[in-house]
């Protein structure tokens, strides 16, 4: 915190600010004249003191006038230095405090205590190097926590401050003694760790005990559980083939490395670490240029509605459609929603991009039959919204398109966000007359509990149980067991993934089923 230097308000009732030349000139001024009355106090003031203790015992007729102003004067002045004097030695002090301070918060991190990125940077490099002279290496570790963002969405900043704090306690307490730990970001940390080259598995040990660490249930304060937050990790070494040198480089190379694997561990499921390799590169850069295609293919129009039919099996009946997003890429040619889906959900695109593809597969629908249905996917980071109802509804009014014949599909991850808020979104676009649908249903953890609570319309069993159903007896008993739950629910059930003969025949024998294929 900058604190305000000392003022004088002026006629106006602002503050008057001190030069510091000026102040600086003033002071040497006063402690001229403080010095020179010293001296003049030393010359003339024995005579007058004398005078003046003879006078006293009757003896002699005592200093003059001009000899006792001037005594006086000069001690006056005397008096003035030394308080100036005491002044500017306190000054100096609060000065030397003050400058400390700042010092202090530019390098360390104000809620956990940890040096910060530039405090981090000017130690780091130094540190590279003496490890290189001592034959060690230091392996840079790269931690940043997932599902962290979603804390502070739910319970607001100061609950991540004190989820941060807590995660922070717990690295600290894992690393080795010789380890440096800093905070260089909202929610990430970097640990430096000197280790034997010949023995990168005590770094392995050390990671994953503070993955394991943070995964751990906590609570922080009363009302945030800690519990789904994990850490992802990223590791460069030091003796690395990329780093050419321990110069003044060396620590932010390490860092971007270390960044790099951080990414690959999210990448590939979160709660994980994996070091550094160069190949890492190139699957950066593809990504990178993917996040600028779908912000790009967004405003162009590029992602268009693909549709699935749906079949009722016992007539044969067309009932309706599923909405499939792919994307028309002039780089990346047709791309899949598995590729860019998780891209858009993390850039922030994926609320603009399912808008955009509602609106048109509203206006294609319109043309269909009136009784054909549209069905279309809601990502779980949408139903964190608390106006998405309030826009799919204004959508429906635009487009003129009967909200009975809409059903949003959900998948079973939206449930364990948090399930009130969803609950109450449910409920008001049920209230609309909107059909809700339960995605993938098997592959997740809902509870029979949480299916009767929520306002569901439909089951849709994952293809991944439907596709081979005829050659595996324990996918069939899955089915079964779903199918039982639907009716005892009085859920409809649509099965996915429906691409043979066999299939079919099988789900017509095991009950009455919607189905599509892939």
């Amino acid at each position: 915190m900058v604190e305000a230097s000392e003022t004088t308000p002026d006629e106006f009732g602002a503050p008057e600010e001190v030069q510091p030349e000026t102040a600086h000139q003033r002071d040497v001024i006063s402690l001229g004249i403080a010095f020179a009355a010293i001296i003049l106090f030393i010359g003339t003031g024995g005579a007058a003191l004398s005078l003046a203790v003879s006078a006293m015992n009757g003896i002699g007729p005592g200093p003059d006038t001009i000899q006792l102003c001037a005594l006086l004067l000069n001690i006056a002045l005397i008096l003035f230095g030394w308080h100036r004097l005491r002044k500017l030695s306190c000054e100096m002090l609060d000065r030397q405090a003050g400058e400390a301070k700042a010092l202090h918060l530019a390098q360390y991190d104000s809620l956990t205590g940890f040096l910060n990125r530039r405090g981090l940077g000017e130690v780091a490099s130094p540190l590279i190097a003496q490890a290189a002279e001592r034959g060690e290496a230091i392996a840079l570790m790269m931690a940043d926590l997932d599902g962290f963002k979603q804390v502070n969405d739910l319970y607001g900043h100061g609950a991540g401050d004190q989820v941060l704090a807590d995660c922070a306690k717990r690295i600290a307490g894992i690393l080795p003694s010789r380890a440096l730990l800093a905070r260089v970001g909202g929610d990430e940390f970097v640990c430096l760790i000197p280790f034997d080259p010949a023995q990168p598995g005590r770094v392995d040990e050390v990671a994953a005990n503070l993955i394991n660490a943070i995964a751990a249930s906590a609570q922080a304060g009363e009302t945030v559980n800690l519990e789904g937050v994990t850490v992802s990790m990223g590791i460069a070494r030091s003796d690395g083939a990329y780093l050419e040198d321990c110069g003044p480089q060396s620590f932010e190379k390490l860092l971007h490395a270390a960044d790099v694997a951080m990414y690959q561990a999210k990448r590939q499921g979160r709660s994980r670490h994996f070091w550094y390799d160069t190949t890492m590169e190139n699957e950066l850069r593809i990504r990178r240029e993917l996040e600028a295609g779908i912000r790009r293919g967004v405003s162009m129009g590029e992602f268009v509605p693909y549709y699935e039919q749906q079949i009722d099996l016992a007539s044969g009946n067309l009932t309706g459609f599923e909405m499939l997003a792919r994307w028309n890429s002039p780089v990346f040619g047709l791309v899949g929603p598995q590729v860019f889906i998780p891209i858009a959900e993390e850039i922030g695109m994926i609320d603009q991009l399912s808008q955009n593809l509602i609106g048109q597969a509203l206006t294609d629908a319109k043309a269909w039959a009136a009784q054909l249905t549209l069905s279309v996917n809601i990502s779980p980071v949408q139903l964190r919204d608390p106006w998405f109802s309030q826009k799919l509804i204004k959508q429906l009014v635009e487009a003129n398109f009967p909200p009975q014949r809409l059903e949003i599909e959900i998948t079973e991850s939206c449930l364990h966000e948090n399930v009130g808020a969803v609950r109450t979104l449910l409920a008001s676009l049920k209230n609309q007359g909107i059909k809700i649908s339960l995605d993938d249903f098997g592959t997740g953890y809902s509870s029979l509990g949480q299916l009767s609570e929520l306002p569901i319309d439909c089951i849709k069993i994952d293809r991944m149980f439907i596709s081979n159903l005829s050659a595996n007896a324990d996918n069939e008993t899955i089915v079964e067991m779903i199918t039982s739950l639907g009716k005892g629910l009085g859920l409809p059930i649509v099965a996915e993934g429906i691409e043979s003969e066999d299939v079919l025949a099988k789900l017509k024998d095991l009950g009455e089923f919607r189905g599509q294929g892939y």
